[in-house]
């Protein structure tokens, strides 16, 4: 579960909450399809998918984005959904 979490996002969200909730959002959308079917019975996106993600965000699978970078990305994925 490591891989979904960045350095300092607890610390970032303990002091803007509000982004929990945009954060959440943005992160149902990227749920494998099935996942209550698998352990660890989460909503997490696939591997192969996040380091997809991961690797259109800084250029490479092992890059761990900061808070604010995570927090971005996700208020843009809210806003895509809500414009259509």
């Amino acid at each position: 579960m490591r891989r979904y979490w960045s350095p300092g996002l607890g610390r970032y969200l303990v002091t803007h909450p509000i982004d929990a909730v945009v954060l959440v959002r943005a992160g149902w959308k990227l749920r494998s399809t099935g996942w209550w079917k698998r352990a660890p019975y989460l909503p997490l996106p696939s591997k192969k998918y996040w380091e997809f993600r991961m690797t259109t965000l800084g250029g490479s699978s092992h890059v761990r984005p900061t808070p604010s970078a995570m927090i971005d990305a996700a208020k843009w994925s809210v806003r895509q959904r809500a414009g259509r």
